[in-house]
């Protein structure tokens, strides 16, 4: 029976199968600072096993720059509007010319959050569902807070964790050397400084880049991408 079935291509699953929806990858660009946002919650150990302290933070994908964030004791889309409003209500923010990023946590995907974006006109946008990848930007910050040196393994109280979060976010957004902008502070790209910074490093730097330049390749990135399109034509290749 089953031999006169494949003669006729009539083996195959006759159950009705659930057809996982298709999510259009998100693709945002970014060439100058305040055009598009990310952000995201992380959890902070407190002083007790299972108590956590909640960062908020909300990162320029251009210069890496931290425009706004706040510690609370839970994950909130009240908290999560508070901090979105006060973000943009900043000098300089335009309705229309911001895109939010951010993955699908409860807070970022409530209801209350996107009609407060669309009442400041400012674009959604999300990851798409079960993709890591897809909000590197804020994942990668993180990674740079936990790795700390004086990243405790606890904090002993709210107003601790507030001290320690605003010292370090200071040092990021001041003073840390970002490798994914040539080695610039997040401060100098955000404010527009970074060429004559640049300018002033090359002075510096002359004689050595001239002997090896093999050192000197990275720079202040002009664009940056959430997930680039592929060029026309492009296909991956699967490997043997």
């Amino acid at each position: 029976m089953y031999r006169i079935l494949a003669e006729n291509q009539e083996i195959r699953e006759r159950r009705d199968q659930l057809q996982p929806p298709v999510y259009a990858k998100p693709e945002l660009l970014a060439t100058r600072p305040n055009q598009v946002w990310s952000w995201d919650i992380t959890k902070l150990r407190g002083p007790a096993i299972w108590t956590y302290y909640y960062l908020y933070v909300i990162l320029d994908v251009s210069s890496r720059y931290v425009v706004g964030w706040l510690i609370a004791e839970r994950e909130s889309e009240a908290l999560a509007q508070e901090l979105i409003c006060a973000t943009c209500d900043q000098p300089g923010i335009q309705p229309g010319q911001l895109t939010l990023h951010a993955d699908n946590g409860s807070a970022m995907i409530a209801k209350s959050v996107a009609q407060l974006l669309i009442d400041l006109d400012v674009v959604k946008s999300h990851s798409r569902p079960q993709v890591s990848d897809d909000n590197p930007y804020s994942e990668a910050q993180f990674k740079t807070l936990k790795y700390r040196p004086d990243y405790p393994e606890r904090f002993g109280g709210l107003v601790g964790a507030r001290a320690w979060a605003q010292t370090f976010l200071a040092w990021y957004n001041a003073d840390h050397p970002h490798t994914g902008l040539g080695l610039l502070a997040p401060v100098v790209v955000h404010t527009g400084k970074a060429e004559t910074v640049l300018q002033k490093r090359q002075q510096v730097l002359a004689i050595a880049y001239a002997a090896h330049p093999e050192r000197f390749v990275k720079h202040a990135p002009v664009a940056v991408w959430i997930n680039p399109p592929k060029p026309v034509g492009d296909t991956a290749t699967p490997l043997q």
